[in-house]
């Protein structure tokens, strides 16, 4: 995920801008910012701007930066997304280059006596960071309902699947494309998909915030959809593709949403009390 701040950006004087590209990056170390350098010449040569890249490790870090305005421009996946529109009304501009047939997915070990999600009851469960599409608003939306005995809130995908593979909780949610990246780094226990979510997860959109002028929004816009195509495909968004859909993922954030004030509580009861 990519996050743009635009502080100035008019046709005529371009120099006082200051961009400043955030990415969540679970992993670290110097191939992010090799992966982004290129892009970043492209917006600083286009915009005559200062840009600087900011990793976030994971959602809820990024949730934050979204709460305090920092940024003006976002390259949001599904989860994140869906808070901007909803809740900030950022405007969509360009799809981003998703996993096609993304879905959310529990897991399991090939061992456990858990058949079904309703065998979750009174168990302890492995969920990823707030804004996450796959591992929080999916997973929790298919088990409202349910009364939990904990949820445990793994800060990457990855130490999803190390919690369920130590038995810290009984099962986790990742989504299917995690599922088979991680599998293979944790070759001492052997997974079994518990429940596979049937609706797929909209591509990332990139999103700009609403009240930037509307002539720098166009003009944000157009330097972006010239982007030379390699350079977009190396920071994973279309120029040129349709905008998905985002009513049934809006949906489900919004449920999730009244019952988040009791995700902490042990047990959790997954349920709004008011109706």
């Amino acid at each position: 995920m990519i996050f743009l701040t635009v502080n100035a950006c008019t046709s005529k004087q371009q120099s006082d801008g200051l961009l400043t590209i955030g990415v969540i990056n679970y992993d670290g170390g110097q191939k992010i910012i090799e992966q982004y350098a290129g892009f970043q010449r492209y917006l600083a040569e286009s915009t005559r701007a200062k840009v600087t890249l900011e990793p976030t490790f994971n959602e809820n870090k990024a949730i934050e930066r979204l709460e305090s305005r920092a940024w003006s421009l976002i390259f949001a996946p599904p989860g994140i997304a869906a808070i901007a529109i909803s809740r900030y009304k950022y405007v969509p501009l360009f799809p981003l280059i998703g996993v096609n047939n993304l879905r959310c997915v529990f897991v399991t070990r090939e061992d456990s006596p858990i058949r079904n999600l309703q065998n979750l009851q009174g168990k302890t469960v492995a969920l990823g960071q707030l804004g996450s599409a796959t591992g929080y608003y999916f997973p929790l939306y298919n088990l409202y309902g349910l009364t939990l005995a904990e949820i445990l809130s793994a800060p990457t995908p990855k130490i999803v699947m190390e919690w369920v593979a130590e038995g810290k909780a009984a099962a986790g949610a990742v989504s299917i494309a995690e599922l088979n990246l991680y599998r293979s780094t944790l070759q001492g226990t052997k997974f079994r998909i518990l429940y596979t979510d049937p609706h797929y997860v909209p591509p990332g959109v990139v999103l700009i915030e609403p009240t930037i002028e509307r002539k720098r929004q166009d003009y944000i816009r157009r330097v972006m959809s010239e982007l030379p195509s390699a350079l977009a495909q190396q920071v994973g968004y279309i120029p040129n593709a349709p905008i998905p859909n985002y009513n049934y993922m809006i949906s489900v954030v919004e449920r999730v949403q009244s019952i988040a004030s009791e995700l902490q509580s042990k047990p959790v009861q997954l349920f709004n009390k008011t109706t």
